[in-house]
């Protein structure tokens, strides 16, 4: 009588202690950290619009002034961070201002503002040979109409990408489509096979050699 019972609590044990072990497998699951994402914001990492949208490409300034803002410095040190994670990239630093006052005077500040940032950047690891300056004063404004919402605007420096690494998978797709395309007149020439040199066998013995000799049996006469 008890070894039925002990069967019968033993079988009856066995589907609650599955059922434990499943739902310590599925905890432990949802427990694993998942690695890092290739991609931030929904763009591809190290990509010019991942710069673009994760950490920003231009900062402002106030009227008559290439003093670097609170708000500016901040945003600048992202630049940094960013440019250091992905060093292939060079830099433009382009300096504008808004329409208001003297355009010489205009031409100046910008090319102040462009000065600035650069300083700040190669201050923060960002080496100065893989910046270049440019400076356009209001011939390059973003916004057009007579009020500060407009003039605030051009009052920036923009960073600009110029140098962009292309993708490892962008590149692997590139060779796997040229492969695919190439003719058999692209294809690069081959050498020709050199071909080893025929020896003819040698006889078996050397043939002898006949002297046929004409014997003149003619009488010559005295000189």
């Amino acid at each position: 009588m008890w070894v039925s019972v002990a069967g019968k609590f033993a079988a009856a044990a066995k589907p609650a202690a599955i059922a434990a072990c499943l739902l310590l497998a599925v905890g432990c699951a949802e427990n694993q950290t998942t690695p890092e994402a290739k991609v931030s914001g929904g763009v591809e990492a190290g990509t010019t619009q991942d710069f673009l949208l994760n950490v920003g490409d231009r900062v402002f300034f106030n009227e008559n002034s290439a003093e670097l803002t609170q708000t500016s410095i901040a945003l600048l040190d992202k630049q940094a961070a960013w440019l250091a994670k992905y060093p292939a990239y060079r830099i433009t630093v382009e300096g504008h201002s808004d329409e208001k006052g003297d355009k010489k005077k205009n031409k100046k500040l910008s090319e102040q503002r462009a000065a600035a940032v650069e300083k700040y950047l190669a201050s923060h690891g960002v080496d100065k040979s893989r910046i270049h300056l440019a400076s356009y004063g209001r011939e390059k404004r973003v916004a057009t109409c007579n009020d500060v919402s407009c003039w605030s605007q051009n009052r920036r420096v923009v960073t600009v990408l110029q140098t962009a690494p292309e993708p490892a998978a962008a590149r692997g797709r590139q060779t796997q489509q040229q492969a695919r395309t190439q003719t058999p007149a692209q294809a690069p020439a081959q050498p020709p096979a050199q071909r080893m040199p025929t020896f003819a066998p040698a006889p078996a013995s050397e043939p002898e050699l006949v002297r046929n000799e004409s014997i003149d049996m003619s009488v010559k006469g005295g000189e």
